[in-house]
C-alpha cells in the first residue's frame, strides 16, 4: 500500500465514520500503522491532523463556501495575486489544436509522455511541442498508456520526460516560487475549450457549480452542457474540474474517482486555511 493509499483509505473511513468521531487509533488501525506514524504522515500530506482535515470533507463546507455568494473574481481578488489560489489564472494559458489536428486524431504530433507520483496517485502525463495535451490519474500504466494512444491514436507516441512535464509537475509542490507559465494544447471543440478555461478562474481552495461556470460563460441555461463539457476534461488537477460540484452542495462524482475528488478538496482547504493563519 503506497502513502497515498494509505491516505485515501483513512480519507473514505473518516467520510463513513465521522458521526462517531473516531479516534487517532481507530483511523491509524484502519491503514496498519501506529498511531504516531500515521499523524505524521497524514500532518505531512494534508498540513492538517486527521481531525482537523475532516471538517473540510464535509459536505457543509462545500454548503458554506457556495452560502458566501461572492463571484470568482471577487474571491481572487480577496486573495491577492501572490496567493497560491490564483495559480491557474497565473501561470496556466490554453491553445486549442487545429480542426485538422482535432479532426485527424492528433496525426503528425509527436507526443511525449512519462509517468510521475502526486499525493493523489500517480499520473500520466502527456505533451507536444506546444504544451501538456494529457494527464490523467491511473492505476495501472499499461492501461493508462492506451488510454491515451486512443485519444490521439494517429500521433506518434513515445515515452519521454520533457521540461513541459516537468513544469507542470510543479503544480502539486507546496513551492511555486521558480514555475514558469504552463501552457496547455488541447483536443476540443470550441464549446469544451471555453469551459475549460473558465475552471482555470476557480481559485484554490473554493468552489463553484455547474449553473456558476454556465454563467460564466454567458450561456445561464447550459448546465447540462457544462457538465459534459466538465466530464470531458483531459488534464486532472491542472484543469480543476474537481473544485465544480453540485448545487445542492453534495461534491458529487469525478472522472478519476469520487474519493480522489474529495481527498483534494480537502487537501486544497486545508492548504487555504494554513495561509489565512
Amino acid at each position: 500500500m503506497t502513502n497515498y493509499e494509505r491516505i485515501e483509505k483513512a480519507i473514505v473511513y473518516l467520510k463513513d465514520n465521522f458521526q462517531d468521531q473516531p479516534s487517532l487509533d481507530d483511523v491509524a488501525s484502519q491503514v496498519h500503522l501506529s498511531s504516531f506514524h500515521f499523524q505524521k504522515l497524514f500532518k505531512d500530506w494534508a498540513g492538517v491532523s486527521p481531525k482537523k482535515f475532516i471538517q473540510f470533507l464535509s459536505v457543509e463546507y462545500a454548503k458554506s463556501l457556495l452560502k458566501q455568494q461572492l463571484t470568482i473574481a471577487d474571491v481572487s481578488y480577496e486573495t491577492g495575486l501572490s496567493g497560491t489560489s490564483r495559480l491557474h489564472d497565473l501561470f496556466i494559458g490554453i491553445e486549442g489544436m487545429t480542426p485538422g489536428e482535432y479532426k485527424n486524431g492528433g496525426e503528425a504530433l509527436q507526443i511525449h509522455y512519462s509517468f510521475a507520483e502526486t499525493p493523489f496517485g500517480d499520473i500520466i502525463i502527456a505533451s507536444t511541442e506546444k504544451g501538456i495535451c494529457h494527464l490523467a490519474f491511473v492505476n495501472d500504466h499499461l492501461q493508462g498508456i492506451e488510454q491515451l494512444k486512443s485519444a490521439f491514436p494517429k500521433a506518434s507516441i513515445q515515452q519521454k520526460t520533457d521540461i513541459i512535464q516537468q513544469d507542470a509537475l510543479r503544480f502539486f509542490d507546496s513551492d511555486w516560487k521558480d514555475l514558469r507559465k504552463v501552457k496547455l494544447h488541447l483536443k476540443g471543440t470550441p464549446f469544451q475549450i471555453k469551459v475549460w478555461q473558465s475552471l482555470l478562474q476557480i481559485p484554490q481552495g473554493d468552489l463553484t457549480t455547474y449553473g456558476g461556470i454556465a454563467s460564466m460563460i454567458d450561456l445561464p441555461k447550459a448546465s447540462r452542457a457544462v457538465g459534459t463539457a466538465i466530464g470531458s476534461n483531459p488534464i486532472a488537477y491542472l484543469i480543476p474540474c474537481h473544485r465544480v460540484i453540485r448545487s445542492t452542495g453534495i461534491t458529487g462524482e469525478y472522472h478519476w474517482g469520487a474519493r480522489r475528488k474529495e481527498a483534494m478538496l480537502g487537501w486544497e482547504a486545508a492548504h487555504k486555511n494554513r495561509q489565512a493563519v
